[in-house]
């Protein structure tokens, strides 16, 4: 079978040379959409939000919101089966946002790694696309947050593991996690932990293929997948095969959030803040998350430039 292991007690520096799965999430999906997810969220204007508009600020296309997108996995992003409507949860963010600023959205399908350097040579006016902030990226960039980010714990439907939110709650299990993320760094260090008081050990598994990895787990081979939580959400909730046990922040043992990104002093985030903050508590926010099986990621309040991950 295609997958590697190691026992507590054993090297773990050889695991983080591994290929991990999540190279295989990362291609879009073909997946039923309902009506509502085919369309989009709409908004009304906010007047406190467009004031804060700078009044030299000029937008990429003059009454348009163009923002950087990144087809590719739901419930983020992707095209619908016309292969050229963007949908997913990002898209859907980004049309509040441009309909709460007065303007047209105009989305611009990027490659993830290409928002930094298209923010900083204003080819587009804000990145919308599962951006976690950091200490690093903020001294480049404006953020407005609106999403926790979250890692999951999730196990078959039939599994009696019914929590998993503290290292003590790994000890004894198999769990499945993608190499040279994040996720894997925290699940190690827990390990460790668990070793240090005398708790059983854990297996970590590694697969390459994501269909193997769900025989894996719905056979028993694996106990539990450690993930970001939004995706995994998203494939439970179409599934009906896994369940959600526990949850941390991605930045564990700091909390880490996600955000709209926009060129440093452009002045654009206060406004997007602001927008953000209305459509929250006018309900639209929630109905976006829900939609896309994202309600766990909630924010109560949509803040500028808040603390963000330290510097590695």
């Amino acid at each position: 079978m295609p997958y590697t292991s190691k026992l507590l007690g054993l090297t773990i520096g050889g695991l983080l040379s591994l290929s991990g799965f999540f190279g295989a999430f990362a291609h879009a999906q073909e997946v039923d959409l309902s009506p509502e997810q085919k369309s989009r969220v709409r908004a009304e204007k906010v007047d406190s939000a467009i004031k804060l508009i700078p009044a030299g600020y000029k937008f990429v296309t003059p009454g348009k919101l163009t923002v950087a997108s990144v087809p590719g996995r739901l419930p983020f992003a992707a095209y619908a089966t016309d292969n050229k409507t963007p949908v997913g949860s990002e898209p859907d963010f980004a049309q509040l946002i441009a309909d709460s600023l007065g303007l047209q959205l105009e989305l611009v399908p990027i490659a993830w790694a290409d928002w930094p350097l298209g923010l900083v040579s204003g080819r587009f006016d804000a990145a919308i696309h599962n951006i976690t902030v950091t200490e690093e990226r903020k001294e480049k960039f404006d953020f407005s947050t609106y999403r926790n980010d979250l890692l999951g714990f999730y196990v078959p439907l039939n599994s009696k593991v019914a929590k998993v939110e503290k290292p003590e709650d790994v000890a004894g299990l198999k769990v499945i996690v993608s190499s040279g993320t994040n996720q894997e760094q925290i699940l190690l260090r827990w390990i460790e932990a668990n070793r240090a008081k005398g708790l059983p050990a854990s297996e970590v598994q590694y697969y390459d293929d994501e269909a193997v990895l769900d025989v894996a787990l719905q056979s028993g081979r694996a106990d539990a997948y450690l993930g970001p939580n939004a995706t995994s959400a998203f494939k439970a909730a179409k599934e009906q095969k896994t369940k959600f046990v526990g949850g941390f922040s991605g930045g564990w043992p700091q909390t880490a959030e996600i955000a709209v990104a926009t060129k440093k002093g452009s002045g654009l985030a206060d406004a997007i803040t602001v927008a953000l903050n209305e459509q929250i508590k006018g309900g639209s926010y929630g109905k976006v998350l829900a939609r896309w099986n994202l309600a766990a990621e909630a924010v109560k309040e949509a803040r500028t430039n808040p603390p963000g991950l330290p510097k590695k």
